[in-house]
């Protein structure tokens, strides 16, 4: 209790200090995660450069600000001659209150279109415990997400809950996703997660004919003869994350293989909220220079 108590209070304090000075903000957050201060006038690193971007571009760039936006995303895929790709909409709403459950199907996804992790799975309908899935959308609504690391690309945004077609297997186990890392319009590579289901995630990083990239340290721990098949449609994934990330100087494009074809996740513009310390830094230069 007492843990939760401290991490509610930090993030709290964080909060308020994004709301008076975003820079600010990201300096300590920076320094707490890395114990040193970003270098935001000659950034090197993948991290130090979309911190950069973040504070001077995003939260006006009005491109990205649509791509971030889980719901205006869908006309930017759209015009990118992507529609196959996409989702079948479901329904959209401006509250928790205004949801009709009756109207929905047996499964579906249910998400707000701002910032990550508000996401609903619903399996079976008639189990769904409908009165404290409205609560927690309720409290996910009312959440400042952007302000927890001043992703100025969510400030304003305006809310939706959207509900999407459920893209899982009738067995109830759902597709795995391949994040891929996209510079200036071209993905160089692919994250893949291994062994979630058995509890234990492994994360290897891909190139474009699937070879191991020994950039991460759960692939640099990978056996010498480490190799997975090579999914079906990944050359399709390619050229889709190639597509939706032009323009772009840098964007993280994830995507859904499933048995009907490629599927669209979303467009991640500060992976980590562009803190992440668990990146190789020799890997975090890497992708910088490709910036």
């Amino acid at each position: 209790m007492k843990k939760k108590k401290i991490s509610k209070m930090s993030r709290r304090f964080y909060v308020l200090i994004s709301y008076l000075s975003p820079r600010l903000n990201t300096r300590l957050l920076f320094l707490k995660k890395f114990g040193r201060l970003p270098d935001l006038k000659h950034p090197a690193t993948l991290n130090e450069k979309l911190l950069k971007l973040k504070l001077e571009d995003y939260g006006k760039n009005e491109l990205v600000r649509q791509c971030a936006d889980k719901y205006r995303v869908r006309t930017y895929v759209e015009e990118c001659g992507l529609s196959h790709c996409l989702n079948e909409l479901l329904a959209v709403y401006d509250s928790a209150g205004e949801i009709d459950w009756d109207g929905l199907p047996e499964r579906f996804v249910m998400k707000w279109n701002f910032g990550c992790g508000y996401n609903l799975i619903c399996q079976s309908r008639e189990k769904l415990d409908r009165s404290e899935a409205q609560k927690q959308l309720k409290r996910w609504g009312r959440e400042p997400f952007w302000a927890y690391f001043s992703e100025l690309q969510y400030r304003g945004v305006d809310k939706k809950i959207i509900v999407e077609e459920y893209i899982g297997s009738r067995e109830g186990v759902l597709p795995e996703d391949y994040k891929f890392y996209c510079f200036h319009g071209s993905a160089y590579c692919v994250m893949v997660c291994v062994g979630r289901e058995e509890g234990w995630p492994r994360f290897y990083f891909f190139d474009r004919e699937f070879k191991l990239l020994r950039i991460n340290r759960d692939s640099v721990e990978a056996p010498g003869d480490f190799s997975l098949p090579k999914p079906a449609g990944l050359d399709e994934a390619f050229a889709a994350a190639d597509r939706l990330s032009r323009g772009f100087p840098f964007v993280r494009v994830d995507l859904y293989l499933t048995e009907q074809g490629v599927r669209f996740g979303e467009m991640t513009f500060t992976p980590a909220a562009a803190l992440d310390n668990k990146r190789l830094p020799e890997t975090d230069l890497l992708f910088g220079s490709l910036m």
